[in-house]
């Protein structure tokens, strides 16, 4: 005969169970909260995103007051102490599913996000998001005046709110650690600084034995392009590559972004220049691969902590691989070339493929970030980088940066700017947001987009062929099923080797800028260290 079982004894303050939530209900509670704190950081990016393209210049003063509201609001829904408690009592019920359970890493993830919020006063998460604004409004016009003098004041309390933000985290290694952090969970100053030294050996000798070559004609590209034909051109190709314009749209702004509101609401930006085609062509495919990727996150996700991409480093590496490695490729080109020639007969109708392949391709010293080609370019975020170092451990001031800068420009690129609009004011980051934490992804994103790109050629030997006909679906789908949909469930380390079987490495990208510019630049050998 089968005993009965025992019911659990209830002490005089216990409560009835049926008034207990069961784990289902408190989750269904956990997604409610989340959902209107992502819908209230999205009506502040709305605003942020007007700001960037459409917002006349009389509503700056507004627009940092409703910013900082809308932000301010946000944050302390993020830390109320209701929502944390949910996630304390979510903790054990998350153990217990499988880790990669869409549940399991909501709870895991959402905790996280929390013991990190309630850490940042939300006093600091006004000040700086009004504060952030305002400098923004006011750096778009002083980087076309050449005017330094007016961001000092503002580059100043950056600063001040940048260490304040990371005194919040104390103790740390370094000053940077907490925004380097946030923007690439697992990184560190220390593990940035041994990478950069590493990709810097391989780098310098392979610039200085391209450099040596006759320097690639791109002449083609500076010519009189009417505005209107590039931005459609442009709006062409990235919805050919799969951007899905049915939930995102493009614009124009002074510094490209892309931007997204919920899954079905991911928008681009991208600038314009009459006597520059390669402006628009790939600001457009780097911002098209950033809106690809969230595009592609699991709608089941959305509002919640786990849909948007995991890191700054891996969202850069889909911008660069859709930039660089597909939008600078021969392949590519083999089949939209001849639709550029017809769109602009007159400035490219007689100018052979291969000249246009190697000007898209160019390798020079340069002095501006976002026109560096694909071998330089990490130079300039090096630069950038150990400077945001200096500046947070105290040992430059904000006044001395523009003289700092081009002694850099020159030790890095031997090159320098004669002035500052296309110097220390070219960025928009620093005046934007915060200074610690802004450049690493960058490289990191180019590292891993020959990864990424490598591991899918890998199941699809035919993803090549396929690009120059114009297809993009075969690559696009194996993203999207590999990389995009998990959103942040995952670490991205985690991911990275979910994905590539490895661990981050510098050998795929170094091997495909070794065979990609030995070709182009006619080079005996291999572009091995000298």
């Amino acid at each position: 005969m089968r005993k009965p079982k025992l019911k659990a004894r209830q002490g005089p303050t216990a409560k009835p169970a049926r008034n207990r939530r069961s784990a289902e209900q408190m989750l269904v509670e956990l997604k409610r909260c989340l959902r209107e704190i992502s819908d209230l950081t999205a009506a502040g990016d709305i605003l942020t995103w007007d700001q960037a393209t459409y917002m006349p210049r009389g509503g700056a003063d507004a627009r940092a007051r409703q910013c900082a509201a809308l932000y301010g609001l946000a944050h302390e829904q993020a830390v109320a102490p209701a929502l944390g408690k949910l996630l304390d009592a979510l903790a054990h019920y998350g153990e217990r599913l499988p880790r990669d359970s869409d549940d399991a890493s909501l709870i895991r993830v959402a905790r996280r996000d929390f013991q990190k919020m309630i850490k940042i006063p939300p006093d600091h998460v006004t000040r700086a998001n009004a504060h952030g604004s305002a400098s923004y409004n006011t750096w778009t016009r002083a980087r076309p005046a050449n005017d330094f003098a007016a961001m000092v004041p503002y580059l100043e309390r950056t600063l001040d709110l940048s260490r304040e933000y990371s005194s919040y985290f104390a103790p740390y290694k370094h000053v940077a650690d907490p925004h380097i952090d946030d923007a690439d969970e697992g990184m560190s100053t220390a593990s940035i600084r041994k990478l950069f030294s590493e990709l810097k050996s391989q780098l310098v000798p392979m610039v200085g034995a391209i450099c040596e070559r006759p320097v690639a004609d791109d002449s083609s590209l500076r010519q009189a392009f009417p505005k209107a034909a590039q931005f459609e051109f442009a709006l062409n190709l990235a919805q050919r590559l799969g951007y899905d314009f049915n939930r995102g749209r493009l614009d124009l702004t002074h510094h490209p972004f892309s931007t997204r509101f919920s899954s079905g609401d991911v928008r681009i930006t991208s600038h314009v220049s009459e006597n520059n085609l390669g402006d628009v062509l790939f600001s457009t495919l780097h911002e098209a691969g950033h809106a690809m990727y969230e595009q592609g996150v699991s709608a089941t996700l959305d509002g919640t902590p786990l849909g948007k991409g995991v890191s700054a480093g891996i969202h850069e590496s889909q911008s660069r691989l859709w930039e660089n490695v597909i939008g600078r490729s021969r392949d590519f080109w083999e089949h939209f070339y001849p639709s550029l020639q017809r769109v602009f007969p007159e400035q490219l109708g007689s100018v052979p493929i291969t000249v246009f392949h190697r000007a898209i391709n160019k390798v020079a010293r340069s002095i501006i970030r976002t026109d560096a080609d694909e071998v330089t370019y990490n130079l300039h975020v090096m630069l950038r980088f150990n400077l945001e170092l200096q500046l947070l451990e105290g040992r430059l001031g904000v006044k001395d940066l523009p003289e700092a800068w081009r002694a850099a420009m020159r030790a890095h690129l031997d090159v320098a700017p004669d002035d500052d609009r296309d110097g220390c004011l070219q960025d928009v980051h620093w005046y934007s947001g915060y200074i610690g934490g802004r450049f690493q992804s960058y490289a990191i994103g180019n590292i891993l987009s020959a990864q990424f790109y490598g591991a899918a050629l890998q199941a699809h030997l035919d993803i090549p062929r396929e690009i120059a006909r114009g297809e993009f679906s075969t690559l696009h789908t194996w993203l999207r099923d590999n990389v995009y949909q998990h959103g942040s469930k995952f670490a991205p380390n985690d991911l990275i080797e979910r994905v590539t079987d490895a661990a981050m490495s510098m050998t795929p990208y170094l091997g495909y800028l070794r065979e990609k510019y030995a070709a182009l630049y006619w080079l005996p050998g291999s572009l091995s260290a000298r």
